[in-house]
């Protein structure tokens, strides 16, 4: 796990332990369960997102992975999944069909 000097350790069970939480999108998918989080830093001045994978490994068991992306990697990180996604539609699985998945022209 990557540490950030404006992050405090929390969890979403036992509830947000940033500064402040002001965006929150919770994206279950099957028996994971994807969160985007956008937190403040100490300072309040400046933002960062938090992805969080909870993935159930057992009755009552999850398993948790985070990242942290911060505003200067915003653009890297969309493109870089983006070439990654439209990749595996091509190239690996032309004939899947990726339903709602959005058509993204990136500028050169």
């Amino acid at each position: 796990m990557s540490y950030h000097p404006d992050y405090d350790s929390g969890s979403h069970d036992s509830g947000p332990k940033y500064r402040d939480e002001v965006f929150s999108k919770r994206v279950p998918a099957g028996r994971r369960t994807y969160y985007f989080d956008v937190k403040t830093t100490r300072s309040g001045q400046d933002y960062f997102i938090v992805i969080t994978e909870s993935k159930r490994v057992g009755e009552h068991r999850y398993e948790k992975h985070k990242i942290f992306l911060y505003k200067e990697d915003f653009a890297k990180f969309v493109r870089g999944l983006h070439e990654a996604v439209d990749h595996i539609r091509s190239e690996c699985l032309p004939d899947f069909e990726f339903n709602g998945y959005p058509e993204v022209e990136f500028p050169e």
